[in-house]
């Protein structure tokens, strides 16, 4: 089965986050392994999730609500990794690396929200409109009965 969220540059983008933080949590110490790791990583993980979970929902307007959560994780993720910087957790270099990829996933969630927003989203193939797991699909096949 192939899922559209798996096309979305956003999503990727996001995927590669998560990779970000758990190199980075990796080398906080060990106390913090139930604290500020596991909620970074939680964070993190929550973007792409829900960009999976919303481009798999049934109106555009269930996926929107599901973007708008992804970005409420990332500016969540931001404050976790100010306080990792001011707790000494890590370096301004590896926070700088971080962001850069951060300020990408805000910015494609953004759009594709807008995109969503303004019904600009996926145009799929006569053959993939047919698909249920494309549901944003702007016209219905028809069914014939056999």
């Amino acid at each position: 089965m192939k899922l559209i969220h798996h096309d979305l540059d956003t999503w990727k983008v996001a995927v590669d986050l998560v990779r970000h933080v758990y190199t980075l949590t990796a080398e906080f110490p060990r106390e913090e392994k139930y604290g500020l790791t596991a909620q970074m990583r939680r964070a993190a993980v929550s973007v792409p999730s829900n960009i999976a979970e919303g481009a798999a929902r049934n109106s555009r307007k269930e996926f929107a609500h599901y973007l708008v959560m992804a970005r409420g994780s990332l500016a969540e993720l931001e404050t976790q990794l100010r306080v990792s910087i001011d707790l000494g957790l890590c370096t301004a270099s590896q926070a700088r690396a971080l962001t850069a990829v951060m300020d990408r996933s805000f910015s494609l969630l953004s759009g594709l929200l807008r995109s969503v927003n303004e019904g600009r989203v996926f145009e799929p193939s006569a053959e993939e409109r047919s698909d249920s797991v494309y549901p944003y699909a702007t016209e219905t096949p028809e069914v014939t009965e056999a």
